[in-house]
């Protein structure tokens, strides 16, 4: 196949080359044999080099693969010395510290526990409304000054130490279980501290005066959260206050304070919408205009239905207070017969269309509601969005509390925007339904009515 190829490359490299105002002269064989020749030989050498390329890197490949194994073989060799290493000097650290141990003796365990026992505890105590219900008499050591006293002591504590260490932890854990009333310091605020009776629950809630409490560790007083909880939370404080006995629900904060301020701060709706300012305004007047459009206009159609209806119990005598009656009453005219079905028909449709606007009132505007409240609710977005970005830019930092007011009055208006646009919708699909109702009713009786005059002139 080679011959063949240099054989025809070496014929059209001939014909290529002759000139073309000379005729096609035939190459005689002998010319094309050593042509094709020399081209197997140069095909012969260039594989010939090619090999010799190859073979030489494939030595270079195998050279690396061979240094790269004996530079594993040697790392393998390192780290199983490390390893062994590293082992023994784990077994001696293990020694090492067994012989500590022996050395320190029992004495010393129970003076590492101690400290660590009394460390503890001087926190919980610190931040334990306890501390109000039984304080220190004068001249004593408060009890978390001598936890931390015994935390940070260089030697063993004392027995009468030992003895009110394990006195103020095992009364800080039983009265941990228990819902007691007594008289402590509590401090409004804006005033002074003043002696008041006090309801707490465990070490989680305390109450009084039908007002929640919250610890203060620096003053050792409870203060009176400055924003209580409202509605039924309020009540339950004054029933967990005035209960004699028994079970009585109560508002229990497993943090003891933190959670109840953050409920205490939560806004109510009043102030969601202040936060919300004039796009939160716009949105709410829009909201309840429609509310009260709507409201009028399910008083008037459910009066329309219902008068309606007891027409439809006497068509014989149709009333002006209804639709239908107004339609019956629009078809009979003036007690003349019609001259014919077509003015009939003009006539009924006449008073039917007559009767429509009435019947489908406000249901365009509360469409309009319905499309808006999102509107305005992403104008309130991006209003709030340029608030957070000029606080950034102000700033020069990203804090947290100074975009929180941008970026609430986004999501407030967000949330009023879909808070109209949602209950106006089924609003207005109630409203539809009712008014396709009555005019469904119309369109009934006066197909029957054509039906029966047609009859009259057949």
């Amino acid at each position: 196949m080679i011959a063949v190829r240099g054989l025809l490359i070496a014929l059209v490299t001939v014909c290529a080359l002759l000139p073309a105002r000379e005729s096609y002269a035939a190459v005689s064989m002998a010319e094309l044999q050593r042509q094709a020749q020399q081209m197997r030989d140069r095909e012969a050498k260039i594989w010939r080099d090619r090999e010799a390329e190859q073979r030489q890197e494939l030595q270079k490949q195998e050279a690396a693969a061979s240094t790269a194994v004996a530079r594993r073989a040697r790392a393998e060799a390192r780290s199983k010395a490390l390893d062994a290493e590293w082992n023994a000097n784990d077994q001696r650290i293990a020694e090492m510290r067994e012989l500590l141990h022996q050395y320190q003796g029992n004495l010393g365990e129970l003076f590492g526990v101690t400290r660590q026992v009394a460390g503890d505890a001087a926190t919980v105590l610190n931040q334990s409304m306890l501390t109000v219900q039984f304080p220190v008499t004068e001249g004593e050591e408060s009890r978390e000054d001598l936890m931390r006293r015994i935390a940070a002591a260089k030697t063993l504590p004392s027995f009468d130490e030992l003895n009110r260490m394990w006195f103020e932890l095992h009364r800080e854990m039983t009265e941990n279980g228990k819902v007691a009333r007594f008289t402590g310091l509590v401090r409004e605020p804006d005033g002074e501290p003043a002696p008041a009776q006090i309801v707490r629950v465990g070490p989680f809630t305390a109450v009084s005066g039908g007002r929640y409490l919250a610890y203060d560790p620096a003053a050792n007083v409870m203060n009176v959260l400055p924003r209580q909880l409202g509605g039924k939370r309020t009540g339950i404080a004054e029933d967990l206050e005035s209960a004699a006995g028994g079970h009585v629900p109560a508002v229990v904060d497993p943090s003891r304070g933190p959670l109840l301020a953050m409920v205490a701060e939560r806004p109510n709706i009043v102030e969601r919408i202040q936060h919300g300012e004039v796009v939160g305004y716009v949105i709410v007047f829009v909201g309840v205009l429609g509310v009260l459009l709507s409201v009028f206009q399910y008083v008037y159609l459910i009066l329309t239905r219902m008068s309606v209806t007891a027409q439809l119990r006497n068509l014989a005598s149709p009333a002006p207070n209804n639709p239908l009656g107004r339609v019956l009453l629009a078809f009979r005219g003036d007690g003349a017969p019609v001259c014919s079905p077509e003015v009939a028909e003009l006539r009924i449709s006449e008073a039917v269309l007559r009767e429509l606007p009435r019947l489908q009132r406000f249901q365009s505007f509360l469409r309009l509601c319905v499309a808006a409240g999102p509107l305005l609710g992403l104008v309130g977005t991006v209003i709030g969005m340029i608030i957070t970005f000029h606080a950034i830019t102000a700033s020069g930092s990203s804090d947290p509390k100074l975009m929180a007011h941008g970026i609430g009055q986004a999501m407030i208006a967000t949330v009023l925007g879909l808070g109209i646009a949602i209950p106006l919708l089924f609003i207005n699909s109630g409203l539809s339904a009712l008014s396709n109702g009555v005019t469904q009713i119309l369109d009934e009786q006066s197909q029957a009515l054509l039906a029966e005059d047609l009859k009259k002139r057949c």
